[in-house]
């Protein structure tokens, strides 16, 4: 593996790998709040809508909806960087997790919280950014935090469109090498150290949350 520098191939193919999924995560959060919002709307059509995305995204395996997304969607129109066909694909997957997330969190809230802004002369949407949120992003982050952990680990798929990630990155070395054991046990040693790593760091968040409320 380090003849003729291939190693090299696996650090650049972590970043691209952290890159994907730290895009995907921000857009996924975006569309998450938008549909959640939309879930929890009185309008009927705008439930069906935020419905029907996360039906559709949560019904179908990852690595379908990356295909779909770049020989079907944007291979036709011209589209070549699958890096960035990548983002999107996992940003819209994500998406339809974060929501049901942000929903559960939201509607965790005692609904008395929302009446007690209200009755201080506060607006919807000042109570909601006020009170409503503080309070759910509490509950959810945890969960938000598996998920972007998850986000990490299903971007091996990737390498379905020819992104040369970290998953594909190593598969390139056993190609040249014949050697599976080394490449691929340094793969997964590296997903293991990052998955790890980022329990630890949000579980690090989660104790100062905690701290910061007792006091």
């Amino acid at each position: 593996m380090i003849d003729k520098g291939r190693w090299l191939l696996i650090p650049r193919g972590l970043g691209t790998t952290l890159l994907i999924a730290i895009c995907a995560v921000l857009i996924g959060s975006v569309l998450g709040f938008i549909f959640a919002m939309m879930k929890i709307s009185k309008s009927k059509l705008l439930r069906a809508v935020a419905g029907f995305y996360t039906t559709i995204i949560r019904g179908v395996p990852m690595a379908t909806q990356l295909m779909i997304f770049y020989f079907v969607i944007f291979s036709p129109l011209g589209v070549s960087n699958t890096i960035l066909v990548a983002i999107i694909a996992f940003g819209i997957n994500s998406g339809a997790y974060c929501t049901e997330i942000f929903r559960s969190g939201i509607q965790g809230v005692e609904l008395g919280q929302m009446e007690a802004g209200r009755s201080l002369g506060m607006s919807w949407a000042q109570t909601m950014q006020k009170i409503i949120l503080p309070q759910a992003f509490r509950t959810i982050l945890p969960t938000f935090a598996s998920e972007f952990i998850t986000l990490i680990k299903e971007t091996s798929v990737a390498s379905f469109i020819a992104v040369v990630d970290l998953q594909k990155a190593c598969d390139n070395i056993r190609n040249s090498t014949y050697n599976a054991w080394i490449p691929l046990l340094t793969c997964a040693a590296i997903y293991l150290c990052l998955t790890i790593g980022l329990t630890k760091f949000f579980s690090l968040i989660e104790k100062r949350m905690a701290k910061s409320d007792r006091k």
